[in-house]
């Protein structure tokens, strides 16, 4: 018997012997292999602002700015919640569909900011002339825009929404420096693509628009800074209740989309006396060289 085990353990040291131990592959191959290359490299994902703007300037600046990407949010968010159904939505774009305005405000949030400047040293001096907040620079540098000193002593926070008289049918839309901002940043071709223009003048020719003519509305600077204003009174402000006033009617010449660039000036129309105090006027040269103030 114990023949037999030696005999049967001699059979299995012999079958180990037979095959050699495996050892880890070994890595033949020296060519390198780099690894994806980040899509977005080179993105700018903060807004730009000149060294011309003094430390206050860019502070009220910075806060501005993100109180713009804050309406265009929840103006985008709303859209997306309710689609083209809500009665805001119905209020400022009509029956139009709903992609290209999520599209514009998406701009705002998460567009890259490389070819956008904000500068305080006025070098077109536009903002010597009486009420000027601000100018895009249009011709002499399309991705440049101004802020004048006017701005930094009037525009509200965005917190101050629907206070101290303000409501949105009846106060001007650069009361805040939010809404103000991202008329500005349509202006540059980085964010408006020369797409979104003004094609109503007022509150009025606003919805006016949105009846008649919603395919431009979804591309007009004031309507798409309107819907913000108003859904973020709405809906987060003042919930439930907002701030929406009331619109006087429209002129002919307020709701004509072929007029939206020849416009020199526009009507005041409705504007709360608080408001009106706390906001200066609008003013902004177009690519054709004309002259708009609101």
């Amino acid at each position: 018997m114990r023949c037999a085990v030696s005999i049967i353990l001699s059979c299995v040291a012999s079958t180990v012997l037979a095959f050699p131990t495996l050892q880890p592959r070994q890595q033949s191959d020296n060519h390198s292999h780099p690894t994806a290359a980040t899509w977005n490299q080179g993105a700018t994902n903060d807004f730009i602002i000149h060294e011309s703007c003094n430390a206050t300037k860019v502070t009220q600046l910075r806060k501005g700015l993100q109180d713009a990407v804050t309406l265009a949010t929840h103006a985008k968010q709303h859209i997306l919640r309710y689609g083209n159904s809500s009665e805001h939505y119905r209020k400022y774009f009509g029956d139009a569909p709903s992609g290209e305005a999520i599209g514009y405000y998406e701009r705002i949030i998460s567009g890259d900011r490389g070819d956008a400047l904000f500068r305080c040293d006025d070098p077109d001096g536009n903002c010597k002339q009486p009420e000027w907040g601000g100018h895009w620079r249009g011709s002499n540098a399309t991705n440049e825009t101004v802020i004048c000193d006017l701005s930094y002593s009037t525009r509200r926070p965005l917190e101050q929404l629907c206070a101290l008289g303000y409501t949105v049918a009846g106060s001007e839309t650069n009361t805040y420096f939010g809404s103000d901002l991202i008329h500005r940043l349509y202006h540059m071709p980085a964010f408006g693509e020369n797409h979104v223009e003004h094609f109503a003048e007022d509150y009025a020719g606003a919805l006016e628009l949105a009846k008649t003519n919603a395919t431009y509305a979804t591309h007009d600077s004031d309507i798409l800074q309107y819907f913000a204003l108003d859904t973020y009174a709405y809906d987060i402000a003042v919930p439930g209740v907002g701030c929406p006033g009331e619109a006087k009617a429209a002129s002919a010449t307020e709701t004509a989309p072929a007029m939206s660039s020849q416009t020199a000036t526009a009507t005041n129309a409705g504007t709360a006396p608080d408001a009106a105090a706390a906001a200066p006027k609008e003013c902004h040269t177009h690519s054709d060289g004309t002259v708009h103030c609101t």
